[in-house]
């Protein structure tokens, strides 16, 4: 039960990244975004993927929820990513504007 409920919590965070990438992409601006929180958010993936790594050296929980949450938590750290790369993007937008 308790794979299928952080299944559950990645696919939800997983569905929300991309409504945070298209903002971060159609308003060209980095004003209201949070890098520390972004990173904050990639680094507690790559502890998530940790403990699926853990998982697996235990022989613990190895069926389709494992594999699932495993593929979303990857996923997810790449969304992130692209969100991080657009709010640089966005600085340097901001940046551009700003002198003008």
């Amino acid at each position: 039960m308790s794979d299928l409920l952080e299944a559950l919590m990645i696919v939800c965070f997983g569905l929300s990244w991309p409504v945070s990438i298209y903002k971060s992409y159609t308003s060209r601006t980095a004003k209201g975004k949070s890098l520390f929180f972004e990173v904050f958010i990639w680094i507690g993936y790559v502890f998530g993927i940790g403990r699926k790594i853990l998982q697996i050296a235990d022989g613990d929980g190895l069926g389709w929820l494992f594999y699932m949450g495993l593929a979303f938590y990857a996923l997810n750290i790449v969304e992130v990513s692209i969100d991080i790369i657009l709010y640089f993007r966005n600085v340097r937008l901001d940046s551009r504007a700003e002198a003008i």
